[in-house]
């Protein structure tokens, strides 16, 4: 769990709940359903609409990484590649193969497969870097998918409060509902700002920073399993790829 995404959105809610009772005003008034559908109907549709379906359900899924976020350890890898690169240097290449029981993640899998296979260090980068376009691709998608519910959702917002205001218009025998009638209208541009600006567009960014740490952790694998497959020395490939996190990207 990502004790500091949650922290975050506790603060952001208990602001404007704390502005609006600062100002006099009540927390019922913010709790409108009418303007809660309009809001989460108009944006999810749009969504729907821009994106292919695997994108779309993509993107869903990975909302979750936002506060429980996937483990991103690049220390356990250098030290199981330093000791893969042990391990081909003393018995060779084909001793690496019990390894593959051990190994859950596929690329990690797969990467360790054609190194054992016995390919060339070109072979595995070429084949590897295909599966890490195709990752990055997707999930770059998918966190777009968050940012593009932050363009709509505010535009969704005001044609909520525009609907509303007609529904008001339709009261104008009645002056004394138009003050209540008209400051329940905006609360649909409520909901759509701060959903953007507090919700839709920090995932996005949170998605963004996993990714490229993913990235960073596969281009080290490659790069690894490259070195093991010219035979170099286990130490030189554990100094080498413990540049990947010594500038503060570790997690």
């Amino acid at each position: 769990m990502d004790k500091l995404s949650l922290l975050g959105v506790i603060v952001a809610i208990s602001g404007i709940i704390g502005g609006q009772l600062l100002e006099g005003g009540s927390v019922s008034v913010l709790l409108q359903l009418a303007a809660f559908l309009i809001v989460l109907g108009g944006t999810v549709g749009a969504v729907m609409l821009q994106h292919p379906i695997n994108v779309f359900l993509s993107g869903v899924k990975m909302a979750r990484w936002a506060f429980v976020t996937p483990v991103i350890d690049e220390q356990s890898l250098v030290q199981q590649i330093s000791g893969w690169g042990s391990i081909a240097r003393k018995d060779g290449i084909l001793a690496l193969e019990m390894q593959l029981k051990k190994v859950e993640d596929p690329f990690v899998y797969k990467g360790l497969q054609l190194l054992v296979d016995g390919n060339s260090a070109e072979k595995i980068r070429e084949i590897l870097q295909i599966d890490m376009h195709g990752y990055e691709t997707l999930h770059w998608q998918s966190a777009r998918v968050w940012e593009s519910a932050a363009g709509y959702a505010p535009t969704i917002g005001i044609l909520g409060a525009v609907l509303g205001l007609v529904h008001v218009m339709q009261s104008l025998g009645e002056p004394a509902k138009l003050g209540a009638g008209i400051a329940v209208a905006f609360i649909a541009t409520i909901y759509g700002v701060g959903s953007a600006n507090l919700l839709f567009l920090p995932i996005a960014g949170k998605l963004k920073i996993l990714i490229e740490k993913q990235m960073n952790l596969r281009e080290m694998l490659v790069d690894g399993l490259c070195m093991i497959a010219n035979a170099e020395n286990p130490h030189f490939i554990e100094n080498k790829l413990k540049g990947y996190y010594a500038n503060g990207t570790q997690t």
